[in-house]
């Protein structure tokens, strides 16, 4: 019994809408084939009724089944700030990289809560999960970016394993980023960010333990 839903989260802006809405539904389309679930073909529309009348910045958050049943909740949302610094740690946690969920936005999440937990919130904003090789994967909730002097930025594969973030598809398609293996030792050998699709891109200070 699947005991799980798929999730997607975004930002809703005045005057904008949805950010990224196209590949957020694409993911969730694809990802529900791929599960086996129905298809989300009222995910709009509950979007939609999410964010009538809302006259401020929207963090509207959508959850889907595998019997189809779609759950939409919505929270007023503040950004950063753009010369934000994010503090971030390594987790002694590992994902697996032959976890196929793992590329699947899901509620089954606790892997990153377990690496979420190894830090005080004071002690770090974001805590990044290697897999069994060591190789980097994520964040606990962001994708990870290297600014490692060549122009574009390099993000590790899904075959990693790791979830294919929205704003990490975005990058890619833009060839703002590329596809590439990444060690500890090259983190600190470049400049570090992460994002995720509702706050954007994000520098990193990467604090060792």
């Amino acid at each position: 019994m699947i005991d799980f839903s798929l999730v997607e989260t975004l930002r809703w802006q005045p005057g904008e809408g949805f950010i990224r809405l196209r590949l957020h539904l694409a993911r969730l389309s694809r990802s529900a084939r791929r599960l086996g679930f129905p298809q989300p073909i009222d995910a709009m529309a509950r979007l939609d009724e999410a964010a009538a009348g809302a006259a401020g910045r929207l963090r509207v958050r959508l959850t889907f089944d595998a019997q189809g049943h779609i759950e939409v909740t919505s929270a007023a949302f503040v950004p950063l700030a753009p010369d934000t610094t994010w503090t971030v740690r390594l987790a002694e946690t590992r994902l697996n990289s032959t976890d196929r969920l793992l590329r699947v936005k899901t509620t089954r999440r606790a892997v990153y809560e377990s690496a979420r937990a190894e830090y005080r919130l004071d002690e770090a904003d974001e805590v990044i999960l290697l897999n069994e090789r060591g190789e980097v994967c994520e964040g606990t909730i962001t994708s990870i970016f290297l600014d490692d002097g060549t122009g574009m930025l390099r993000t590790p594969p899904i075959s990693c394993g790791l979830l294919a973030g929205v704003l990490r598809t975005e990058l890619i398609c833009a060839r703002k980023a590329h596809v590439g293996r990444l060690t500890l030792a090259d983190l600190d050998a470049g400049a570090l960010y992460i994002g995720n699709s509702l706050r954007g891109l994000i520098r990193a200070n990467l604090v060792r333990n």
